[in-house]
């Protein structure tokens, strides 16, 4: 179904380009319409096909694991980055960032609806949130150390490291529940 709305979507929009260019002077409404509208049918089509297949077991089961070994080594990572906070110039610290997490955040986004499938709306709003939120902190620790605020540095990290290691527990707490 994907390849049938993939072939939609060219042959439709290449048709409605060419009604809307065969006469410099007028467009061909009567064919630039319904060729438009092959091509939205199209897009449809792959949408469909893309929804039903992200919602499959197989999917998700390996989705919910890559959400939970990306949110592992972060809170790993935000660990050891705390831990060794006194000892990392303030300046440095955002090179530190972007080689720890940025891999691994990746991941998680592109992972996250899968939390929804298996375990509900309610229970990807909760991880949701404390994931945000140690993201959110971490883009400020980041900030912080462009700017060379020690301070902001040093609490902010903690903060999202409460913040990543409460994700990762509502995590095995799900998981542990299914």
């Amino acid at each position: 179904m994907k390849s049938i709305g993939f072939i939609l979507v060219t042959v439709g929009f290449i048709a409605a380009a060419l009604a809307a260019v065969v006469d410099e002077n007028v467009v061909r409404w009567m064919w630039y319409i319904p060729a438009l509208g092959v091509g939205i049918a199209g897009i449809v089509f792959i949408k469909m096909e893309h929804a039903a297949q992200s919602k499959t077991e197989h999917h998700v089961a390996a989705r919910i694991e890559t959400v939970d070994s990306s949110l592992e080594r972060i809170a790993a990572n935000i660990d050891k980055l705390n831990a060794e906070k006194h000892s990392i110039n303030t300046y440095d610290m955002r090179h530190r960032i972007d080689e720890l997490f940025v891999d691994d955040i990746d991941r998680f986004v592109e992972a996250r609806e899968s939390i929804a499938h298996r375990y509900g709306l309610a229970a990807y709003g909760e991880v949701m949130s404390m994931f945000a939120a140690g993201e959110r902190y971490l883009n400020r620790v980041w900030s912080a150390s462009a700017d060379g605020y020690i301070d902001e540095v040093n609490a902010y990290l903690e903060k999202a490291r409460e913040q990543f290691s409460e994700s990762l527990n509502k995590i095995r707490q799900l998981k542990a529940q299914a």
